[in-house]
């Protein structure tokens, strides 16, 4: 089939490129000229594990191509995805300008019978305003359908080549027809296409993230239950996570949930609940904690030292989760902000997010290449995120550069009897503070 792909964020170039990878030839269109310069010279403007050498190959055998020219972009795609930013407004609503924007150009473009698809996380309802302003000056026929992505930053190649499911809304057979044959490839092991209606594919990506959102926010109130109560959250957590109805993922407590998706779409979901007169008081709830959670290491920091002023804290981990250069929403950065603010010295290490956080706050912290640099002479470390390099460090030579045995561990990546008999202070989420 030919396709084109409008946008080249994460699931744009995930999903322009992957569907490439099954013989479709893609067009991806995107306004920014800079970027596009660099997509076509072969250079990818994400990092994603696994999608490098995709990328690399699709370009090579002339599949997968870019455009800033939205009519040479779709002019022979017989299906069209939007994978436009919907960040959030003020008041947590999805901001639909990009989506409607384009959707309003693509009337008059249309040659042919063009099914048009909705990729990115949108409210109820969209779908019907994207056909209504195709309408007003489309010539030829089109469909619009809502295919939610599901793509966990990371292992999105992984996501997108062997989903759970796929999620399709449409009221229309003919376009119903044309999703199925474009998947067929993605769901050869019998994983289901699930066919619905688009307001129902519109609210189940935004339910699904939701859940999970709660499900990590509902640990760590466990977590912090634990530590009042003297129980130790680890063993709650299998307890309850072997359980068949419950399940091990998403049980894990720490500082905090960020990332483009989750902090968005709870928001977005509570914003279409007022909309509609109910009051969804769980993702209330889901909100207020995570905003707390995510600081949660900053008063017992302030606590253990008197004053911050002058103290220099080693931040290891950037990103909002491992595996990927994202920092939206990140916990570290609440952190840092907190720490400056507070007079203490910040020196930061990320295997890939250091340039990110690098056009925010600049030269007010230093940063290192290495996390044993990053720890050098530092009066404490604080772990933000759970990178597998932290997991196993050589603690002899942590010991030796740290001015003091101090870590402060938001992603609760060592055992508590490791860290007492290396005479570590040890302070984690839900679990007993070791004192070195």
């Amino acid at each position: 089939m030919n396709i084109a792909v409008i946008g080249t964020g994460y699931v744009g170039l995930v999903t322009g490129t992957c569907f490439a990878e099954t013989g479709n030839t893609v067009t991806c269109v995107d306004i920014d000229e800079n970027k596009v310069a660099k997509l076509k010279d072969g250079v990818i403007t994400i990092y994603e594990p696994g999608l490098e050498v995709l990328f690399e190959r699709n370009i090579r055998q002339q599949r997968l191509f870019f455009t800033t020219d939205l009519a040479k972009g779709i002019a022979d795609a017989q299906i069209i995805f939007l994978a436009l930013p919907t960040p959030p407004g003020e008041d947590g609503s999805a901001d639909l300008k990009y989506v409607l924007g384009v959707a309003e150009q693509l009337g008059p473009l249309l040659e042919h019978y063009t099914v048009i698809v909705d990729k990115s996380t949108v409210p109820v309802g969209t779908a019907e305003r994207v056909a209504e302003k195709i309408r007003k000056k489309a010539t030829s026929d089109f469909d619009v359908v809502s295919n939610p992505e599901f793509l966990r930053e990371g292992v999105a190649v992984d996501d997108f080549m062997k989903p759970d499911r796929v999620v399709i809304g449409t009221s229309s057979e003919r376009a119903r027809k044309v999703m199925e044959t474009l998947y067929a490839p993605f769901v050869r092991q019998g994983n289901p296409i699930i066919f619905m209606d688009e307001r129902s594919a519109e609210l189940t990506k935004y339910a699904a993230n939701a859940f999970l959102a709660t499900k990590i926010t509902f640990m760590n109130e466990i977590a912090n239950l634990c530590e009042r109560v003297g129980a130790d959250v680890d063993a709650v957590r299998k307890g309850v996570g072997t359980d068949s109805r419950i399940g091990r993922r998403f049980l894990f407590p720490g500082i905090g949930y960020g990332g483009s998706c989750f902090p968005k779409d709870v928001q977005a979901l509570a914003h279409t609940s007022k909309e509609h007169q109910y009051e969804f008081r769980i993702l209330s709830s889901v909100m207020d904690v995570n905003k707390d959670q995510k600081t949660k290491l900053l008063p017992l920091m302030k606590k253990h030292f008197g004053d911050l002023s002058g103290k220099t804290i080693a931040v290891w981990g950037l990103s909002f989760k491992p595996h990927t250069d994202d920092i939206r929403e990140a916990p570290a950065l609440e952190n840092i902000a907190g720490l400056l603010s507070q007079g203490a010295i910040v020196r930061a290490h990320d295997p890939e997010a250091m340039e990110n956080v690098r056009r925010i706050f600049a030269d007010r912290i230093s940063y290192h290449q290495d996390p044993y640099e990053a720890a050098m002479n530092a009066d404490a470390i604080l772990i933000a995120t759970e990178w597998p390099e932290f997991r196993t460090p050589d603690f002899d030579r942590l010991a030796s550069v740290l001015k003091h045995k101090i870590i402060f561990d938001g992603r609760n990546l060592y055992e508590l009897d490791e860290m007492k008999e290396l005479g570590f202070t040890y302070v984690s989420i839900g679990r007993t503070t070791i004192y070195g």
